[in-house]
């Protein structure tokens, strides 16, 4: 007898409808065949015990087992559970008037329970793309796929539950979420806040400046001066993701397994930051089975590389082109998969190899040319793509004490906010174009065309900082986000006086200077 199954092959953010075509005939062999890779072949092993314990028999037959299209390579154990119900419908233990109607995604334990899969928000989304009636999942993943409106989603505990319903001998109700309540009630919840950050006014200025346009920031400091502090609580002040943000976000997670169980959708922008120890292929993707890396799953948030200088040079140079693009395409032999990457690049780094160049509290054994080897490790290009510098000290703790509480993020958090709506209504017209850092040069012509006194102090400090032809344009994009944060409609002589500012790490003369 002859049944097909339903279920989805992920490929990237796609997912795939994957008909399983399951033939029985006289014999005892097992054939598989649609490009399936090993833990897809050793499904049969689980397959047989998870019937055995779960009350069926294993059919005494010669089974053939089609997973078409045969030309997408099938990978992961999340087929188990369509292989097992196809094998069991051709063998007439179970009702098939239905299952036409139902895609099926699950890995099956030795025991007949359905343990998680990755990728269920993807394969949701496809099922109602491809007018499926419902979808059956593992219970664990029963809150990713029941984001998807217009779809019945069915959590399951076991393979026995899956043939109940299937068979009508046991009724089970579809989850349904409240997907856009949940959405909005934990937006604003936040552990951290720049209500802890005592003093750095310049430093936290910068930060939200970076906000308000999407900007790019990397901050040079001592030990201990709040860096990494201050990076942390970036977040606390960003706009809120929108839905179609949060959708986009949480389909990178899910793809890549990083959804906690009682996660539906990502609601807060994330703060991704990898050890400074990271290859190439976890900082951009890939793989022997491709994943997102880093850099995707900063999407939409914030990529933060702390101690940048000891990342591998070779590691920090593959971000130049995500940075400029905003998206990431890994091309290999046997595939060729693009991954979002719009984040925003936030780095710390010290200011030489003992960390206390130009502190006035302690003193520096780095020579000269230390100094330089040290910052040498990070590259013009990187830096170029830096729209921000921003210089750091620490605190001394007198002043630390006595000092009040900072401003908390809910009220930088609003300026920023009011920034980016001007930005929204700007860029209107324009089509994946958000924030004042997505600009091109033909609009920086059109929203950010600086007049005859701001273009001569441009003039100076390139000739002075010897800026390169991008540093001049995140010069120009600064200034329209610091212009907005103003609520000035031109961009004028004060607003390019701070943006150049913030290109300390230009200046030649940076090692042979105290901050």
């Amino acid at each position: 007898m002859l049944v097909k199954t339903f279920c989805a092959a992920v490929n990237g953010l796609e997912a795939t409808t994957v008909t399983i075509e399951v033939n029985l005939r006289r014999g005892t062999l097992f054939h598989l065949t649609g490009l399936a890779d090993t833990a897809v072949k050793e499904s049969v092993d689980r397959i047989k015990a998870a019937l055995f314990n779960s009350g069926f028999n294993y059919p005494t037959a010669d089974i053939t087992v089609n997973m078409a299209p045969a030309d997408i390579k099938k990978e992961g154990s999340g087929y188990d559970l369509p292989l097992a119900i196809g094998i069991m419908a051709a063998n007439e233990k179970l009702t098939i008037d239905h299952l036409h109607e139902y895609m099926l995604v699950g890995e099956l334990g030795l025991d007949g329970h359905l343990q998680p899969i990755r990728g269920a928000l993807p394969i949701a989304i496809k099922a109602r793309a491809d007018k499926f009636r419902g979808l059956i999942v593992p219970k664990q993943n029963i809150r990713e796929a029941a984001v998807v409106n217009n779809l019945d989603v069915y959590g399951m505990d076991s393979l026995f539950d899956v043939v109940s319903f299937l068979n009508g001998t046991q009724q089970f109700e579809p989850t349904r979420i409240d997907t856009r309540r949940e959405f909005y009630e934990q937006q604003n919840h936040f552990d951290l806040d720049f209500a802890d950050v005592r003093g750095q006014e310049s430093v936290k200025r910068a930060l939200e400046v970076a906000a308000a346009g999407g900007h790019n920031l990397i901050m040079i400091g001592p030990p201990g001066s709040g860096k990494s502090m201050m990076a942390k609580r970036l977040p606390s002040i960003l706009p809120p993701l929108s839905l179609s943000e949060s959708l986009e976000t949480t389909q990178i997670h899910s793809v890549a397994g990083k959804l906690s169980r009682d996660t539906s959708l990502i609601s807060q922008r994330p703060f991704r930051s990898p050890h400074h120890t990271i290859s190439q292929v976890a900082l951009v993707g890939g793989g022997t089975n491709p994943q997102p890396g880093e850099i995707s799953l900063a999407h939409n948030g914030v990529l933060f590389c702390d101690e940048l200088p000891e990342f591998n040079r070779s590691v920090l140079e593959v971000l130049r082109q995500p940075l400029e693009d905003r998206t990431i395409t890994i091309s290999r032999a046997k595939y060729s998969i693009a991954y979002p990457a719009s984040f925003m690049f936030v780095a710390s780094m010290n200011p030489c190899p003992c960390g206390y160049y130009g502190d006035p509290t302690h003193k520096c054994v780095c020579t000269p040319g230390q100094i330089q080897r040290y910052m040498n490790k990070i590259s013009g290009p990187l830096l170029d793509r830096i729209d921000i510098h921003c210089e750091i000290q620490a605190v001394p703790f007198a002043q630390l004490s006595q000092m009040q509480p900072g401003e908390p993020s809910a009220a930088i958090r609003e300026r920023v906010i009011a920034a980016r709506k001007i930005q929204e209504e700007r860029f209107k017209p324009y089509k994946g174009i958000h924030s004042n850092a997505q600009m091109s040069e033909k609009m920086l012509h059109e929203f950010a065309e600086p007049d005859a006194a701001s273009l001569d102090m441009l003039r100076m400090a390139m000739e002075r900082l010897k800026l390169s032809a991008r540093a001049y344009s995140r010069i120009l994009k600064v200034a329209r986000t610091i212009a907005d944060l103003a609520g000035s409609e031109k961009v004028e002589t004060m607003h390019i006086a701070e943006a150049i500012g913030y290109r300390n790490l230009d200046r030649g003369d940076w090692a042979e200077r105290g901050i």
